[in-house]
């Protein structure tokens, strides 16, 4: 095969933040704004790199193995380097990227664009016993749980960036019209079930806000590390009197809570249930785990003002993006509630996204 392509979701994290690395609960759902790598094969041991929102870079494979890679790019080289280690043979390599999802923006673009760029090179270099040339025979789920851990090592150890999993996993064995009940009770071996979410029979949307406001995980600046840094410090200490821990220990404990309680109310098809528990996720992670931000809490605010059923912030936090459960003839009235509320306030106009559960990574 001279070139192959694969295309990766982001995610929804729906209910269950800061609870992966925890070893908690959480219920993501991938969404239509998707990442796509296109990958071909070279003669020489060149990487080159380009994105159509990110720029280009050009380098070898010694500089991957190295580490030299800059920026974003890192996210790409991680990949690479991660299946270098798994025993796959690379090629020099032409990697084209197109995506539709916000960078940094709190829907998981570095897990899409890790999963889409695992993909396209592990078929690429498919071996005769991967039947299949549109990898459906060798994807399944053991392969795809595979897939995932190998870009949260990426992530995590290459670039840096102290993740959880979640976001990887979500990418990897989402389905459409699903949530994906995550629990990493044991780390090295979540488990998942997935969970009907019928949105589109209840006349239900999830309305995305992109806050515009940027975070970086990597950078060690932007307050996530600190807050595993925290959590850890919690767990080691339980019962203890420093404000700050117990703090960040509630809520982990109340999300983790919440999780079971929002599965319940999707199994009940109880939608206000549903929206109150997300509201008070957001509540928590503002207060007891303080990771939100104004523009996020103006989002929230002004769209449970405009009949939202429920809001909260999505992702780590300290910007990003929210997330409103609300009836599909509300939705407008939501968005411009929102609009309405930054423009007082004098933030810059968001971005909107009507989302649905979407399926999972596949082979292009």
């Amino acid at each position: 095969m001279t070139s192959a392509t694969a295309t990766a979701p982001g995610r929804v994290n729906l209910i269950g933040e800061h609870t992966d690395y925890n070893g908690g609960l959480c219920l993501p759902v991938a969404v239509p704004l998707s990442t796509t790598v296109t990958v071909g094969g070279r003669e020489d041991d060149h990487v080159n790199i380009i994105s159509d929102a990110a720029g280009a870079w050009t380098g070898t494979h010694a500089d991957v193995a190295s580490g030299q890679v800059p920026g974003w790019a890192r996210y790409v080289a991680g990949v690479l380097h991660e299946l270098t280690r798994a025993g796959h043979r690379l090629p020099g390599l032409d990697l084209s990227i197109t995506s539709a999802l916000p960078l940094g923006g709190g829907l998981s673009s570095s897990a899409a664009l890790e999963c889409a760029v695992a993909l396209a090179v592990t078929q690429l270099v498919a071996t005769d016993d991967q039947d299949g040339a549109d990898g459906s025979d060798w994807l399944d789920e053991a392969r795809r749980r595979q897939i995932a851990e190998l870009c949260r090592r990426a992530e995590t150890q290459y670039v840096g960036a102290p993740t959880g999993g979640m976001d990887q996993l979500a990418s990897m064995l989402a389905s459409e019209e699903h949530a994906l009940l995550i629990d990493f009770a044991e780390p090295a071996n979540p488990r998942t079930r997935p969970v009907p979410l019928p949105l589109a029979g209840a006349g239900l949307v999830l309305l995305v806000t992109d806050t515009g406001v940027r975070h970086a995980l990597a950078d060690g600046d932007g307050g996530y590390a600190q807050r595993r840094d925290e959590c850890a410090r919690a767990a080691a200490e339980p019962g203890s009197a420093d404000p700050v821990l117990r703090a960040r220990s509630r809520h982990v404990h109340s999300e983790n809570d919440r999780v079971r309680a929002a599965v319940a109310a999707i199994e009940a098809e109880d939608w206000s249930r549903l929206g109150a528990l997300l509201t008070a996720s957001h509540h928590s992670l503002r207060d007891d785990f303080e990771v939100s931000c104004l523009e996020l809490d103006a989002a929230v605010d002004a769209a449970l003002a405009a009949g939202a059923l429920g809001a909260r912030l999505t992702g780590g936090g300290f910007g990003g993006c929210t997330v409103a459960l609300t009836h599909e003839d509300r939705v407008d009235a939501v968005r411009d509630g929102i609009d309405a509320a930054y423009a007082r306030a004098g933030h810059a106009p968001p971005v909107h996204h009507r989302v649905r559960p979407a399926a999972g990574a596949r082979i292009a």
